[in-house]
């Protein structure tokens, strides 16, 4: 796909959504910056409203269609930060939906699901399956069915972000970004390399659900044969197949980083400890991939992209006590 379609999608979608999410603060974060003898810059999604990015691209897949198709109901499947941004723009825009999650979904982000008035269904142990099912039911029931990355509007909803970071500083070296399903940094990364060339677009994510660095070393999309646990449940799980995010990460992701779950762990205190931020496990993969690669990023600016904070409280609270 050519990067000025993103481009004019994104724009698009800016001025649709604007006003209903947060224009998230871009903070400088001193200790990181000092690491890479550069400037790192945080861009806060954790704090965006339903806790993620992701009520970004939900709501502009919604506002993109008339109300005669919202009134077929709406489908969507998700490990959780979909499921919250996809239910506060059902509740938005008055129309109903379902929303199909894997059996180990996150409770914290389940819970947080119930205050809005969308139907929850269960289905399948990772992601991928969860996905395909509910595609599939959708599709039987007449309903819209809204993938959590393999939309145009949906990518476009989550470029917004690079937008708002474009708006503040000029010239950046390079963004990272936590890669799932690859909606997120074919957003932001499709947006900011059509405005800036030369920029560099790294996808980290965690060694144990490494499915899209593994497709992009292949050439074509690699399912995993098993599900392993990680931290980053918001980009655990495999990648729908003939997703349009795969073809864009081809051509956008200049550099893959992988990181431990230890170090996932690292990225997660460090942001509470010198910045008193709370992010899940998808954001503390980010800042990890960076910290990993000092030397790769001494002297640049750089802007790591924290993309949620939906984490379940004890589990935040035993990771920033390990010594």
């Amino acid at each position: 796909m050519k990067l000025d379609i993103i481009r004019d999608e994104v724009i698009v979608a800016y001025d649709r959504i604007n006003g209903f999410v947060h224009h998230t603060s871009l903070i400088k974060s001193h200790t990181l910056s000092e690491l890479i003898s550069g400037q790192v810059f945080l861009k806060c999604e954790n704090e965006q409203v339903t806790g993620s990015f992701k009520a970004r691209g939900s709501l502009n897949k919604i506002l993109s269609i008339n109300e005669k198709e919202r009134s077929q109901g709406m489908i969507t499947a998700s490990t959780g930060n979909h499921a919250l941004g996809f239910s506060r723009a059902l509740a938005l825009t008055n129309t109903k939906g379902t929303v199909f999650l894997p059996n180990k979904a996150s409770e914290a982000k389940v819970k947080a699901l119930s205050h809005f008035p969308v139907d929850l269904e269960r289905y399948g142990d990772d992601s991928l399956s969860t996905e395909l099912y509910a595609k599939e039911n959708a599709k039987s029931t007449n309903s819209i069915w809204m993938s959590p990355y393999n939309d145009l509007q949906v990518i476009a909803g989550q470029g917004t972000i690079g937008v708002e970071i474009l708006q503040e500083i000029e010239n950046v070296d390079a963004v990272l970004a936590t890669v799932g399903g690859g909606g997120l940094i074919s957003g932001v990364g499709g947006y900011m390399k059509s405005v800036l060339p030369n920029i560099e677009v790294i996808g980290c994510q965690p060694e144990n659900s490494p499915e899209m660095t593994l497709s992009l070393e292949a050439g074509e999309i690699v399912d995993l044969p098993e599900f392993i646990e990680t931290l980053s449940d918001g980009s655990a799980g495999g990648i729908e197949p003939n997703a349009i995010t795969f073809s864009i990460c081809q051509e956008i992701i200049d550099k893959s980083i992988l990181v431990s779950e230890n170090e996932i762990k690292e990225g997660i205190r460090h942001i509470f400890h010198f910045h008193k931020k709370v992010i899940e496990g998808a954001a503390g993969v980010a800042v990890a991939s960076l910290q990993k690669n000092i030397d790769h990023f001494k002297g640049k600016t750089v802007v790591i992209i924290l993309c949620g904070s939906n984490i379940e409280s004890k589990k935040f609270v035993d990771i920033v006590n390990e010594n």
